[in-house]
Formats: structure tokens, sequence, C-alpha cells
């Protein structure tokens, strides 16, 4: 574990805090298994509606430690192993962060980002992964992998083009353009801009909108919405098959009693 992943848990939320901020949020290995420990645990914990990721004032993350992620490319400090690229299929990367990227491509539980200055590598495009944003006005979106005779990661390079289009993903994942708050927002890669003071309370407020929501309904939802696959009739038939069962399930059936009451 890390004393620079702060993790909470209240009301249906779980609160990964990134904590490192003399180094801006650089992530070490220790960190990303950090994270990862805590996601994994929440996907069979009833309790945990919804994951929010967090940074300190000024910074959310700055990306990569070089040192510490240059050690496991070189397979130092007894966890990286291999090089980039070879027969451990990316294990350059670092095994700490190889299950980072596994345990949020494959969650469960929706993920909300509340981002307040630096956005660098992965704090940007850890943003493709999470299903709702809040940035602050100040803040600064940035993934320089080119710029550093690399290339994307995170699966940003199949994410980025979907969610952004190909010449803005172009831009921020090749050319390394910066992106200013607003500009993400138009890209569709932010949710909501707001101001550094109001950035936590509109991401809590977001997670707990979220964390309220009926959880099996939430979560079949998307599933839907995460699959791009099939065709247009295809996905029809899923909806009205998943519809279908699910007026018959609790959920819905308290939800409708809850309708009712209200109108009466």
């Amino acid at each position: 574990m890390s004393d620079h992943i702060i993790i909470t848990r209240a009301d249906g939320i779980l609160t990964l805090r990134m904590n490192r901020p003399e180094k801006k949020n650089a992530l070490t290995r220790a960190m990303y298994a950090a994270m990862t420990e805590a996601i994994t645990a929440a996907q069979s914990d009833d309790a945990v509606r919804v994951i929010l990721f967090l940074g300190v004032p000024g910074a959310f993350s700055s990306g990569n430690d070089l040192m510490d992620f240059m050690a496991a490319a070189s397979g130092g400090g007894g966890h990286g192993g291999g090089g980039h690229g070879g027969a451990g299929r990316g294990a350059g990367l670092g095994t700490e962060v190889l299950a980072f990227l596994a345990a949020i491509s494959g969650s469960a539980k929706p993920m909300v980002a509340g981002v307040d200055g630096l956005a660098i590598g992965i704090g940007t495009t850890l943003l493709m992964h999470c299903d709702a944003s809040v940035v602050s006005d100040r803040s600064l979106l940035r993934t320089p992998f080119v710029d550093l005779g690399l290339v994307p990661e995170a699966g940003s390079s199949l994410l980025g083009p979907a969610i952004m289009g190909y010449q803005r993903a172009f831009a921020m994942l090749a050319l390394g353009e910066d992106f200013s708050a607003e500009a993400a927002r138009e890209a569709g890669l932010v949710g909501k801009v707001v101001s550094a003071e109001a950035l936590e309370a509109e991401a809590l407020a977001l997670a707990t909108r979220i964390a309220k929501k009926p959880p099996e309904a939430l979560r079949l939802s998307r599933t839907l919405l995460r699959d791009a696959g099939g065709t247009l009739p295809d996905r029809i038939a899923a909806e009205a098959k998943l519809f279908a069962e699910r007026l018959q399930s609790k959920e819905a059936q308290a939800a409708f009693m809850a309708f009712f009451a209200k109108k009466g």
C-alpha cells in the first residue's frame, strides 16, 4: 500500500485521493498498486456504488513518476520486469501499471473524476475510462507521449478517437497539444467545468447522484452504453429483452411505487 493514496468510503462512494503534492501527484508503482487493490475489492462490495478519483489542489496527476517508471522499464526495483514491447506484452509499463489499467477498464462500478490543475499523461487518459467528470477551470490536460519517444497508453488510442474524433485525438495524443478545461469539455472528454473552489463539492455531488441510482439498472445501462459492437437492430433487441426483465425486478417495482406515491 502507499501513503500517497488516501482511501475513504462513505455513502456508497469509494474515494481514491492521489496525495503526493510535493511531486504534483506523479504516480509511483506503489500508488498504482494501492488504487488497484481498492478498485478490485470494490467490485465485490455491494456497499460501494461508485468510485471517485481526486487529486490535490493544483494537481490531479502529473503522470508517471519518471524515475520509478524507468526503473520498471529496465527491470529494476523488482516489479517492472522486461523491456517495452517484448515478450512481456507491455511489461515495460510495470506490472502495477498494467494491473491498474486492467482494473479501471474492467470496473463494473461507475467511476467519476474530480480534476483540479495538472492532468498529464495518465491524469488525462484515466478520464477516458470515467463515466463522468468535473474539471476546474484552471486545469490543463496534456499527453506528451510522443514527445518522450513513447506512444499512447491506457487504451487511449482507441478511446480517444471514439470520444473526441480523430483530429482532436491526434492533437492530444500525437501532437501533445495542451487542452484547457473548456477545450476538453468541448471535445467531450469531460462533462462539466467549474471553479477550483467548487471542484470537490461538485465532484462529490455528482458521485452522490450516481450512488443513489438503482445499482443493477445502472450497471446494465452502463454496460449497454459501453458496448460499441453489433448492429442497431441487435441493440434494440438487446435493450428490449433487458427492459422486459427489468419491469419484473424489485428495483423497478420499488421505483414505480415511489413514483405513484409521490404523484398521489
